[in-house]
């Protein structure tokens, strides 16, 4: 073929591409499964065409362009990577590592139970072996959700279910790929068969060798986009080669799983790639990959359907009833993840409570597409799998797969009709027809003012009047009607409404560059729990995941761990900046959503559901300032400089926009607009640097804080800064335990701390000291230490203690102090 017809062919494809879209919205379709139908018609005509076109002269050069060779390798190493990476790339990852379990669970296990099922159901139909039958329920094992999940969309179906099934979707095309490539190796003649030990040590070298290499090439990657940050082309160039480089180094170099080394090396970039790229950057390369993956997926069901006329070119009757057991052990498979695993999931806390319908649904959206012809398109072409093995697996394959697309694809959205998943809840429709009334006043407002600024003919703005009169009475008679509404409901919608609006302001300052793109991916998937646990729970659960985001979750646990038990404060200062910036952050959106309450909520609901959301925002606020303050007491001065880099992004913003008005009323050219703006991006890079967030320097400071040591000059502070540890704790950590040999003295520079002696309790705050005592007299501890806030220690060891003692009169007056109100002995204290 040469390269005319081969661009004719590729201009063709992405015509019906183009074209796919709206006919798959105009005949109520999934836009996969319209794909599938018009390559599987252009497959049945090549084929056709192949056949007679000798005969038809005049079809001879229709002939010669459907006479293209589509191979598996196409789909491995072309189009397979772009899919995986922009799918990995657009994860939630910090929401989608709250549903790890249910994710891998209903992943893995649902596909090694499909696989097994099919296998084991099919072998006694016909006369393949076993390991041929499990290597085809390998290869049918993978779904393709993008149907169901897309109308799950569209529907206002829960966030956490779609996000459950789009991961599961990812890591199944790994575990099957996987599972498909160890069975192979059974099969292939002339291949020696893999022991039980290679079994063991070989398939999780495939799957986390894989891991690690797309996390190795993942991490350079990321370091030479950096190096790039003055080129966003050449940043979109290289992150279109990762995938590519990834999964060749990984597949043919390395011999590890290229699916599973793409997917974490997309994982990598998505999760550390906004902390290093400029926002405006990172934007527009997911824009590209949304693209490159919308050509790519369309491309694979597309080529995927022209293989089917070749793949079922030998099928005979007895192939129907096989088709069919195929068909019943993935559905038996399927209801018993949905049914028995899903539900013990859910009662374990581990998973979201999937109600029936949705149930349904997901099971009968599971649909097979374009990786299962790949891989029955590459046992096909393999000259080691026996004649016989190549023919039943294309054609259960191929049959199979037709069988999802035509018959449960093309009645998706009937079934979803059915279950009513399709329709507004009764209390969104009693709102709807309030917001209705609400709306059509405003614009009874806006229509009149706008007749009268232009002196419309009077006779046509009172007839137009006279309808729009008829219609907002309809419409205030239907929310009279409905205005039985209670307050918890109204309560909650008015929640969900906040924690939207919440969401869209947190964009609105990733657009104006007032956050980084990591930390709004960050602030977003906060956002986004708000809204699903106040649907699920209102008011009561508004109020829990607005505590859970100012939580200090398990990394940054993990982060005080290598920092009180290693020294190592690396990760502890990243993670503390970004608290930082985010409280602050949080703070000013929380206080602008008071004018939305007014504003908006209000109209809609009335003044007491507004009253008690502007109560529940001052509490958030409230908590969101004690941890601010509690930051600020363990890091002095570092607030400063956050608010202060703010104030600067926010300047150069406005200013920016003030030029963008300048230019757009024709004031200024565009040769001044582009100089204007050029010298803006030079003063923007030199603010996006945060400003860094030294851990001695804070202690230091701290120090300083201290009244114990006011009187010390700047060496001698310093020095006992370098001495001091510090160590962060939370609250109920145990700090001291009855019984305990005493070897350090703890001084209090933020938080509270609550001590147990002889059944009474009393509490010591900033700026106190504890511990001495025990030490001084060596004597087992009697008190028991309880942290009761977020609190930092300065921890001095014994012998530096005694040294300090020696030499600060003041700290030696407190330590006697301290011991006559406990009522012990001086003489006994080894001073």
């Amino acid at each position: 073929m040469d390269v005319v017809n081969l661009v004719g062919i590729v201009a063709a494809l992405f015509i019906v591409i183009s074209l796919s879209e709206p006919l798959a919205e105009w005949s109520q379709l999934p836009y996969t499964v319209v794909l599938a139908i018009i390559g599987t018609l252009i497959g049945t005509g090549a084929a056709y065409l192949a056949q007679y076109g000798q005969s038809v002269t005049e079809l001879a050069p229709a002939v010669e362009i459907f006479e293209f060779s589509i191979r598996a390798n196409v789909f491995m190493y072309v189009l397979l990577p772009t899919l995986l990476f922009q799918v990995a790339l657009g994860l939630n990852l910090r929401r989608m590592a709250e549903d790890w379990v249910p994710i891998l669970v209903m992943a893995v296990v649902a596909v090694v139970l499909a696989t097994f099922a099919i296998g084991l159901a099919l072998q006694p139909f016909t006369a393949l072996s076993l390991v041929a039958c499990l290597m085809l329920g390998a290869i049918v094992a993978t779904t393709d959700p993008s149907a169901v999940v897309s109308i799950f969309r569209n529907i206002a179906a829960p966030q956490r279910l779609a996000r459950i099934v789009e991961g599961e979707s990812l890591l199944n095309d790994a575990a099957a790929i996987a599972l498909f490539g160890f069975f192979l190796s059974f099969v292939m003649l002339g291949v020696p068969n893999p022991t039980l030990q290679d079994a063991l040590v070989g398939f999780p070298t495939l799957i986390f060798g894989g891991a690690a290499t797309g996390w190795f090439f993942g991490r350079i990657c990321l370091g030479v986009l950096s190096w790039l940050g003055r080129f966003p082309l050449a940043q979109i160039s290289l992150s279109v080669a990762l995938p590519y480089v990834t999964y060749l180094v990984a597949d043919q170099g390395l011999g590890v799983s290229g699916v599973i080394a793409v997917v974490m090396a997309g994982m990598t970039l998505n999760y550390l790639g906004p902390g290093r790229l400029a926002p405006t950057n990172w934007t527009n390369l997911r824009e590209v990959w949304d693209v490159l993956a919308h050509w790519a997926g369309a491309l694979i069901f597309l080529l995927a359907a022209l293989l089917v006329p070749r793949l079922l070119g030998d099928v005979r009757l007895y192939d129907l009833l096989l088709i069919g057991v195929v068909v019943v052990a993935a559905t038996v498979a399927r209801l018993f993840m949905l049914y028995l695993v899903l539900p013990l999931l859910t009662a374990l806390r581990l998973s979201p409570r999937v109600d029936r319908p949705y149930r349904v649904a997901i099971m009968w959206g599971g649909l097979r597409g374009a990786v299962t012809l790949a891989l029955a398109l590459a046992v096909s072409e393999n000259f080691r799998v026996p004649a016989d093995v190549k023919r039943d697996v294309g054609i259960l394959a191929t049959g199979f797969t037709l069988f999802t697309l035509l018959v449960q694809g093309t009645t998706l959205r009937w079934v979803i009709s059915l279950l009513g998943l399709d329709k507004l809840a009764p209390i969104d429709r009693a709102l709807s027809n309030q917001v209705i009334a609400v709306a059509l006043q405003n614009v009874r407002e806006e229509v009149a003012e706008t007749a009268k600024n232009h002196d419309l003919t009077r006779d046509i703005v009172r007839s137009e009047a006279k309808r729009f009169a008829e219609r907002l009475d309809s419409a205030m008679q239907k929310a009279e009607i409905a205005d039985d509404i209670p307050d918890r409901d109204r309560i909650t919608l008015g929640l969900v409404a906040l924690a939207g609006r919440e969401r869209d302001m947190i964009l609105e300052a990733f657009h104006e560059q007032l956050i980084s793109a990591r930390l709004a991916e960050q602030m977003l998937a906060d956002a986004d729990r708000l809204i699903e646990r106040t649907r699920t729970g209102g008011r009561e659960e508004y109020r829990a995941a607005g505590r859970m985001s100012l939580a200090q979750g398990r990394e940054y646990r993990f982060a005080n761990l290598l920092h009180n038990r290693m020294r190592l404060s690396g990760l502890l200062e990243s993670l503390t900046a970004d608290r930082f910036e985010i409280l602050l952050n949080l703070r000013l959106i929380l206080r602008d959503l008071h004018g939305y309450i007014d504003t908006k909520i209000r109209r809609i609901h009335g003044r007491r559901v507004a009253d008690l959301l502007h109560e529940l925002v001052k509490r958030r606020e409230t908590e969101t300032q004690v941890a601010l303050e509690g930051l600020r007491l363990q890091y002095p001065g570092y607030a400063e400089e956050i608010e202060r880099r703010y104030l600067r992004r926010t300047s150069l913003r406005l200013e920016e926009r003030e030029y963008d008005v300048l230019f757009a009323d024709g004031i200024i050219g565009m040769e001044l607009h582009t100089t204007l703006k050029q010298e803006l991006a030079f003063k923007r890079r030199s603010v996006e640097e945060r400003p860094p967030l030294d851990l001695a320097v804070q202690k230091t400071e701290l120090v300083r804080q201290f009244p114990l040591f006011a009187e010390m000059d700047d060496a001698g502070r310093q020095q006992l800064a370098s001495t001091l540890r510090t160590r962060y704790v939370q609250p109920g950590e145990i700090l001291m335990r009855k019984g305990d040999t005493p070897r350090e003295v703890c001084f209090i520079a933020s938080g509270a701390v609550e001590f147990e002696t002889a059944g009474q309790k009393f509490r010591l705050g900033r700026g106190e000291m504890f511990g001495q005592l025990s030490l001084l007299s060596r004597q087992m501890r009697r008190t028991q230490a309880t942290a009761i806030s977020h609190t930092t220690l300065l921890v001095l060891d014994e012998i530096r203690f005694r040294r300090l003692l020696k030499r600060n009169d003041k700290l030696r007056a407190a330590v006697i102090e301290s011991a006559r109100r406990r009522g012990l002995d001086v003489a006994a204290l080894q001073l």
